[in-house]
């Protein structure tokens, strides 16, 4: 399933594999802990220009402003944007892919997961490099009971 999450990061991944180092070590974790709290920080605060400048330079390239990242985060990343409370999970590395885990809790009440694609940068620093965010399971009533199962005659 994680794989197929990486997949749907599409042009957010890295564009050199290069950059991507996949030792990471417990203090690179601590950075990008550090990196993924100051951008959730920023959006709480409606800091575009801090939250732009902690992602990636494609994924900058791709948005090209600031307000325009931010004006995505606010509409299609609720959860993400104006956070109730954060935890981060595993930091999952396949490959040359470097993901972290993060579990947020909305306004609502609701726990979700956001899967971020984290890129080190050429001076050894960590960036966001795109963000899937899962939403939570949900349980629906059934509305439609099957018959019990028939034997068709031989």
């Amino acid at each position: 399933m994680l794989r197929a999450l990486l997949v749907a990061f599409g042009l957010l991944l890295p564009a050199s594999a290069a950059l991507a180092d996949a030792r990471v070590t417990s203090a690179d974790v601590a950075e990008i802990h550090a990196v993924i709290h100051r951008q959730i920080d920023a959006f709480k605060r409606d800091d575009a220009k801090g939250a732009f400048a902690l992602v990636s330079p494609g994924v900058q390239h791709s948005f090209r402003t600031p307000e325009k990242f931010l004006d995505v985060i606010r509409m299609a990343y609720r959860a993400v944007y104006r956070p109730a409370a954060v935890a981060f999970l595993d930091v999952v590395v396949l490959g040359e892919e470097v993901v972290q885990q993060v579990q947020v809790t909305d306004r609502a009440g609701l726990v979700w997961v956001a899967y971020y694609a984290m890129q080190r940068q050429r001076d050894g620093s960590w960036r966001t490099n795109g963000c899937h965010l899962v939403q939570p399971a949900r349980t629906l009533p059934a509305k439609f009971v099957f018959p019990p199962a028939r034997t068709l005659p031989a």
